[in-house]
């Protein structure tokens, strides 16, 4: 009886979705699954090819390749932001080569606000789905930190970059 109460208590509780149960697609249309993160810390950043901010490439790629053995870097191309991002994968994948030699990966473009956000930015967006804030993306190369355990630790805005004292910091390298 007592067990059978329980299950009913249960039963109307919500399951939101952890940040290793996302499965996204690359540029290149391969699947690309979050649960192959675990134990890593991941910086997860909106991209555009046509943007202010995009030159933070540069700075994204040199972080990976000094810090890839702490750090995933995961660049998701939006074009929500004053139509900085307008180009096809192909194109993305050509302007990030030729351009800044990316090598951390890129994902397919999505959308990170309004009534089409993607559901990793669901997440990220959302403290009754992550557990610990709520944010908005408020333009391109925004970054979302998360930890080895697949927690949101924090959200850094356009205008701080990528190697800043406190990504570096959360790194463990200063």
């Amino acid at each position: 009886m007592v067990f059978t109460a329980m299950m009913i208590g249960t039963a109307g509780i919500s399951q939101t979705s952890g940040f290793y149960d996302f499965k996204v697609k690359t540029l290149e249309g391969a699947d690309f699954d979050f649960a192959s993160l675990k134990g890593k810390k991941v910086m997860i950043v909106n991209t555009a090819s046509k943007c202010g901010f995009t030159p933070q490439y540069k700075d994204l790629e040199e972080l990976y390749e000094q810090y890839g053995d702490k750090l995933v870097i995961i660049g998701f191309p939006a074009n929500n932001f004053a139509n900085q991002e307008p180009g096809s994968a192909s194109e993305i994948r050509q302007f990030c080569d030729s351009k800044y030699g990316v090598t951390f990966p890129m994902m397919e473009k999505i959308s990170v606000k309004g009534r089409d956000m993607h559901p990793v930015y669901q997440w990220l967006t959302s403290k009754e789905k992550n557990g610990v804030m709520d944010s908005e993306v408020r333009w391109n190369f925004q970054k979302y930190l998360i930890d080895e355990n697949g927690r949101l630790v924090d959200v850094h805005y356009s205008k701080e970059k990528p190697g800043s004292e406190r990504t570096l910091a959360w790194l463990g390298v200063r």
